[in-house]
């Protein structure tokens, strides 16, 4: 079921909340122990149930829509009093002593939480095999990553271990794995959702935001956790949504960078992705041939201010004012002991990386030109943003791969070429899937303007 069908069953009195829940626990029984989507299954929250199921009763249709509705949660947004990790040795042991703000807003509508799920190491990697207890595998192939670094939640929605499920997109850590389990994944402006509770990362560049299997889903999502909140000031106020029966879908002109598309994408791959803009333009969409001549140098800049934002967030994981705490023989092998057995080896990389681009002599050679590009990049935006309304991609360049197959580092970053840019800009995107490439599903990938998010369910609804 969708949330919205979900719901539906649940006010026509078809289903119960406590039949629904026993339902997903059902299914993650039979599959979980194979896919690794979720790391810890929640015990039931019989006070939640009850309640959810009595709102519903008293109020039928003008209940929240997400009353009742068993959702998963990535292992780095926190709940109170349960396990918070990031999938990481690093912090296997902590317990969330408050709930980020997006947890206490689906708590107040009745929605209940099925588990925390799988993912890369503080959400650095793009394949959920980073993960410090082991990799989630993809439901349509299990021989295959779910993609990442939201990899549990988007298999765990993809093999209907949840009715949807919330991740966090710091370089394209929600809308790839979308692509890659055939879901829709979406990025939202940044400051549109608080990152308040969220396990950082790279602080300007993370958002929170729905994996689900429809694009009303995803919309029905990003409406419950957005808005201001005071316990994050990048947060902004955001404009009254859209509704898609309002939206005129003619008219509406896609820009398409082809020049971006010609090298490095596989022929059959980019045979789906056009026949997709072809049934577009049928249904009176105008596509336009676009220009982003600095684009091009968008993930080698992301992978510069990512990494120095990652070594300044992880500092604290020291072993003495948080995490996991080797001792040593003095004061130094403890700090070095403690991180070198507390994170993994691709978290150590960033970390290193991270620290050698802030370092005096190389600062300003690396780090401040890549944080000054994050300006062309916007201003390159916004100008294409003038002659059409959204621009689109394949949300990857292949579908998902093999285990083992992306071992070196760069050949696991390119994963992200296409989806870095929205982050570094802070532009809302959105990866909706497409069609299949060899039997395996793969997405589109649509950016909008900031604060710009009714363009994209638009027009996702569309594909």
């Amino acid at each position: 079921m969708t949330i919205r069908e979900a719901s539906r069953a649940l006010r026509a009195r078809e289903v119960t909340v406590r039949e629904l829940w026993d339902a997903c626990l059902k299914a993650v029984k039979e599959k979980n122990t194979e896919l690794n989507a979720y790391l810890e299954i929640f015990d039931a929250d019989e006070a939640a149930i009850t309640a959810a199921q009595e709102r519903i009763d008293q109020e039928g249709v003008a209940a929240p829509v997400l009353c009742g509705i068993p959702l998963a949660i990535k292992d780095n947004i926190l709940i109170e009093g349960q396990v918070a990790s990031a999938a990481s040795k690093m912090l296997a042991n902590y317990r969330a002593p408050y709930s980020a703000t997006v947890i206490e807003k689906l708590k107040a509508q009745g929605a209940l939480f099925v588990g925390r799920t799988n993912m890369d190491e503080f959400a650095m990697g793009s394949s959920t095999e980073h993960s410090a207890f082991g990799s989630t595998k993809n439901p349509h192939d299990t021989s295959r990553v779910p993609g990442g670094s939201s990899g549990g939640s988007a298999a765990a929605v993809a093999a209907h271990l949840c009715i949807a499920a919330l991740g966090s997109d710091t370089g394209g850590s929600i809308r790839q794995p979308a692509a890659h389990c055939g879901i829709v994944g979406l990025k939202p402006t940044y400051g549109a959702v608080s990152r308040y509770g969220l396990i950082a990362m790279g602080s300007s560049l993370d958002q929170i935001g729905p994996l689900a299997k429809s694009v009303e889903d995803a919309q029905i999502l990003y409406e419950a956790i957005s808005g201001r909140d005071p316990m994050d000031s990048q947060t902004i106020r955001t404009t009254p949504q859209v509704k898609s029966a309002d939206v005129r879908r003619t008219g509406k002109k896609i820009g398409v960078p082809r020049h971006l598309l010609a090298n490095g994408i596989e022929p059959e791959f980019l045979a789906v992705f056009e026949q997709a803009l072809t049934k577009l333009s049928r249904a009176g969409y105008e596509i336009a041939d676009i220009s982003l001549p600095t684009s091009e140098y968008a993930l080698a800049s992301y992978y510069v201010v990512m990494p120095a934002e990652v070594s300044t967030n992880l500092a604290r994981l020291d072993g003495m004012r948080y995490g996991y705490a080797a001792r040593g023989a003095t004061l130094l092998e403890d700090y070095v002991k403690s991180r070198t057995e507390g994170f993994g080896p691709e978290t150590r990389r960033r970390i290193v990386l991270g620290t050698f681009v802030l370092s005096s002599g190389y600062i300003d050679a690396y780090y401040r030109k890549a944080d000054a590009s994050r300006e062309l990049l916007r201003r390159e935006y916004e100008k294409a943003f003038e002659i059409c309304d959204v621009i689109a991609f394949p949300t990857t360049v292949a579908p998902a791969f093999k285990f083992g197959e992306k071992s070196d580092p760069v050949s696991m970053y390119l994963e992200d070429i296409f989806t870095v840019t929205a982050n570094l800009t802070g532009m809302p995107a959105i990866s909706v899937p497409m069609g299949e490439v060899g039997g395996l599903p793969v997405g589109i990938h649509f950016t909008a303007p900031h604060q710009a998010e009714e363009r994209l369910f638009s027009i996702a609804g569309a594909v």
